[in-house]
C-alpha cells in the first residue's frame, strides 16, 4: 500500500513553513503598529514609490557613513532607511495601489542598497589591511543576491520558493546590529554562513518543487 508523503497531511507544517508564517505574523503586528503613520502618509498624498526611493537615498547614505568610518551612525541610518521597506508596502495595501511594477521597483532597489552597503564595508576592511574580511563581505553580497535570485528564478518557472532561514529582513537587522554594537566582522562571517545555508535550502526546495 502506498504511503502518502508526510507533508500531504493538512495538519503538517514544516519548520520552513512555520518560519514563513512567523515572519508574516510579525510583519502584520508591525504594520498594525504603524497604522496611524500609514493613514497620515495617505492623507498627505505620499505615494508608495516615493517612500521606496526615500529609503534608498537614506540607505545609500549609510554606505557613505561606512566609507567615512562612522560605523555606529551608519548602522542607525541603515536600519532607519531599511524600515521604509515596511512603509511602502503597507501604504500600497492601504491605498489599494499595490502593483507588479511597484514590487519590481522595490525589489530592484533593495539590491542597490545592499550592494552599496556591502561594497562600502568591503572597502572599509580593505583600507584597514584586512583583505580576508573584505572578501567575506563580497561573498556575503553574493549570497544575499543568490537568495533573491533563486526565489525569482523558481517563481518564473512556476514554483513558489519563499523558504529559507534568512531573508532580507534578517540580513538588514544583522548588518545593522553589527554596525551599531561594533561587531561588524563577526556579523559578516555569521551572515555568510547563514546566507550560504539559505541558498542551499532554496536550491533544494526549488528542485523538488520543479520535478
Amino acid at each position: 500500500m502506498a504511503v502518502a508523503p508526510r507533508n500531504s497531511d493538512p495538519g503538517f507544517s514544516s519548520p520552513a513553513v512555520r518560519l514563513d508564517r512567523l515572519r508574516a505574523d510579525l510583519r502584520g503586528v508591525i504594520e498594525q503598529a504603524l497604522a496611524p503613520l500609514i493613514r497620515l502618509l495617505a492623507a498627505l498624498g505620499v505615494q508608495p514609490n516615493q517612500i521606496t526611493v526615500a529609503g534608498v537615498v537614506i540607505s545609500v547614505a549609510a554606505a557613505a557613513l561606512v566609507l567615512s568610518g562612522h560605523l555606529l551612525a551608519a548602522g542607525i541610518v541603515w536600519l532607519v532607511g531599511s524600515s521604509f521597506d515596511l512603509l511602502d508596502g503597507a501604504l500600497a495595501r492601504h491605498e489599494n495601489t499595490a502593483s507588479p511594477g511597484g514590487a519590481f521597483l522595490d525589489s530592484t532597489l533593495d539590491r542597490v542598497t545592499e550592494g552599496a552597503l556591502f561594497a562600502a564595508i568591503a572597502y572599509h576592511f580593505a583600507a584597514l589591511g584586512d583583505p580576508l574580511t573584505a572578501a567575506v563581505s563580497v561573498l556575503g553580497l553574493l549570497g544575499s543576491f543568490l537568495i533573491s535570485y533563486t526565489r525569482a528564478r523558481a517563481e518564473a518557472l512556476g514554483a513558489e520558493c519563499k523558504v529559507g532561514l534568512v531573508t532580507r529582513a534578517e540580513r538588514v537587522v544583522l548588518l545593522g546590529a553589527g554596525l551599531c554594537v561594533g561587531l561588524l566582522e563577526p556579523a559578516l562571517y555569521l551572515l555568510l554562513a547563514l546566507t550560504a545555508f539559505t541558498v542551499a535550502q532554496r536550491i533544494r526546495h526549488g528542485l523538488e518543487a520543479l520535478r
